[in-house]
């Protein structure tokens, strides 16, 4: 059974404790948005795709428990900060996302929500990375069957998405297939492209990573997350034996 540390900020990273050689982080978790930031949106926009990768929480929680595994999740909404975004991005502190207006990021103060959202969160995967050592680090997204502002329907269930290193993707790539899935190869989006967090905590210590982008209608429910955490239970389990230091692995 996963425990969760205590924390004293309500919007401070969630760690999960865990002894297994693979950390689970979770960029998008949270749909929360501090009671003193005040986006100017409806409410409802909260429950879209837009603030929070639909089940991916669920999913990382289940992942996280079933293979004891420590886990770093994200407790703000992606609208007030996008923790998945290096600093520097244009779109760190996002004004309209899938066509939705945000006023009220109108103006806001950049270098406060790194300092209060963006610098603690990655300070935290850092610190489990440098302390836990893990053969792999995974990253755990979901992402809509369609864009509001158009473009073509996504029809993988799944994406595997990585840059430079592509160890552990090409090995999750290939397991997937076999169970007769149509797999997203650096689906929907590139990880070439947008990889910021495995970049900094895996890519640059030579740390074999990958991003799972699971379809949001496959984990909108309880047993939709079952589902993928039996699947990808063992999938996990077995690349990261595969490419722990010394084990010479690969299919």
């Amino acid at each position: 059974m996963t425990t969760s540390l205590p924390f004293a900020d309500p919007v401070a990273p969630r760690i999960i404790a865990g002894t297994a050689p693979i950390l689970l982080l979770c960029d998008h978790a949270a749909n929360t948005v501090p009671a003193d930031i005040d986006l100017h949106i409806d409410a409802a926009l909260l429950g879209d795709h837009i603030a929070v990768d639909i089940g991916a929480a669920d999913l990382t929680l289940a992942l996280a428990d079933r293979l004891e595994a420590p886990a770093v999740l994200a407790t703000v909404s992606r609208l007030v900060i996008d923790l998945h975004r290096p600093p520097d991005h244009p779109g760190l502190i996002p004004t309209i996302s899938d066509g939705h207006a945000i006023p009220g990021n109108i103006g806001a103060d950049r270098q406060a929500r790194i300092a209060r959202f963006h610098a603690p969160y990655h300070r935290a995967i850092a610190a489990i990375a440098r302390t836990h050592r893990p053969a792999l680090i995974v990253a755990v997204h979901s992402f809509t069957p369609a864009l509001a502002t158009g473009g073509a329907a996504r029809p993988w269930p799944v994406g595997i998405l990585y840059n430079r290193d592509a160890r552990a993707a090409r090995l999750a790539i290939e397991l997937l297939q076999q169970e007769g899935l149509l797999v997203g190869d650096n689906q929907p989006y590139s990880g070439r492209q947008l990889n910021t967090t495995l970049n900094r905590h895996a890519e640059a210590a030579g740390i074999p990573s990958l991003a799972i982008e699971i379809r949001n209608d496959g984990i909108a429910t309880d047993p939709g997350v079952r589902q993928w955490a039996d699947r990808l239970v063992p999938i996990l389990a077995d690349i990261a034996a595969r490419l722990a230091p010394g084990a010479g692995g690969g299919l």
